[in-house]
């Protein structure tokens, strides 16, 4: 009991909270991911839709993985290092503000002409689509470094903890997503600002957390 207090007492909270709080703002942002859940619900139904979130959610365990026993090694050996990709992160996060404002703000959504797929083929198809794509391995090296909670626990585990958060955000999120499919595509269609908004909520975010990586320590 006394063993767990102490290991409780090296956790940084805040560092968590805000982790958590990042996480939910990125999944909230419109994005290929959650766009696909909406297109995939609105076609398909609830369940074809969280079939593809447990399909793209458990793709982010491999990115973690990767992530986990490669940087922790560099982050052992080297301050110099850490603080090179620190600094990738946040330049890479400005970077991704930057082609967002670049973008077009409309969001597209065919609901028509979507052929039907089955849960199973659903899954393996978000699942495909998230290990297969590295510009998330990337997201993740330029995110999840910035965050570490301990000065004390493993960086394996604190890595995979962060994994375990983002999943969980992830799959709150879009599993909200696929539930009001129906009055999401309403609200989205219905609003011609609905997409300028949204697209400069993805802006402030990705900026708010590049600065916080520039100016955090290990």
């Amino acid at each position: 009991m006394q063993s767990l207090v102490l290991f409780l007492e090296t956790i940084n909270y805040p560092i968590l909270i805000g982790f958590l709080v990042s996480s939910i703002a990125l999944a909230l942002s419109p994005g290929p991911d959650n766009i696909f859940v909406l297109a995939q619900s609105i076609s398909n139904g609830t369940k074809a839709g969280m079939a593809t979130v447990f399909g793209l959610v458990s793709g982010c365990l491999v990115h973690t993985t990767l992530l986990a026993f490669g940087v922790s090694e560099i982050i052992k050996r080297s301050d110099a290092l850490f603080f090179a990709i620190k600094l990738f992160g946040a330049v890479y996060l400005l970077f991704l503000a930057y082609k967002v404002y670049q973008s077009n703000a409309s969001i597209m959504l065919d609901k028509e002409g979507q052929p039907a797929k089955s849960p199973r083929n659903l899954f393996w198809t978000g699942f495909t689509m998230n290990v297969l794509n590295p510009k998330v391995t990337i997201f993740f090296l330029a995110f999840f470094p910035g965050f570490l909670f301990s000065d004390t626990l493993d960086t394996v585990i604190q890595f995979y903890a962060l994994g375990l958060l983002f999943m969980l955000s992830a799959l709150l999120v879009f599993g909200t997503i696929a539930f009001l499919a129906g009055s999401i595509s309403n609200y989205l269609t219905g609003n011609k600002k609905a997409g300028i908004y949204l697209k400069w909520v993805q802006i402030i975010v990705f900026m708010g957390i590049a600065v916080y990586l520039f100016l955090s320590d290990k």
